[in-house]
């Protein structure tokens, strides 16, 4: 009797744990996306002014992004110092070390991150 391939054997005793449909219609899918991806990439490649055209769309997207970040913490600084206006005066200072305080530990942390 020849022996089993990993997959099909994996696929019949698995049973209720994984649904061998699901896996095949994720399988196929899978599949039909590569293909489309590379009948577009196919496209694209074939077209230099178009592909130009793309990059720097998707430059200028990433830019509005950063950009959109960069307001987006302009505002939590704004609303930080709303905030501390707010604060009864012989809390501010506390509560301000406090802030930066956490603020640092933050950016270091994203930092390293990115480094």
């Amino acid at each position: 009797m020849a022996e089993e391939h990993v997959v099909e054997k994996l696929l019949k005793e698995t049973g209720g744990i994984l649904h061998s449909e699901d896996l095949i219609l994720e399988a196929l899918r899978d599949m039909m996306k590569d293909e489309i991806k590379a009948y577009v990439r196919g496209k694209v490649d074939a077209n230099p002014a178009l592909k130009k055209e793309i990059k720097d769309a998707v430059g200028e997207l990433l830019e509005a992004k950063i950009l959109e970040a960069y307001a987006l913490m302009k505002i939590a600084k704004s609303g930080a110092k709303l905030g501390l206006e707010l604060v009864p005066p012989h809390l501010r200072e506390k509560l301000t070390r406090e802030i930066a305080s956490v603020f640092e530990k933050e950016i270091a942390a994203i930092m390293e991150r990115a480094l």
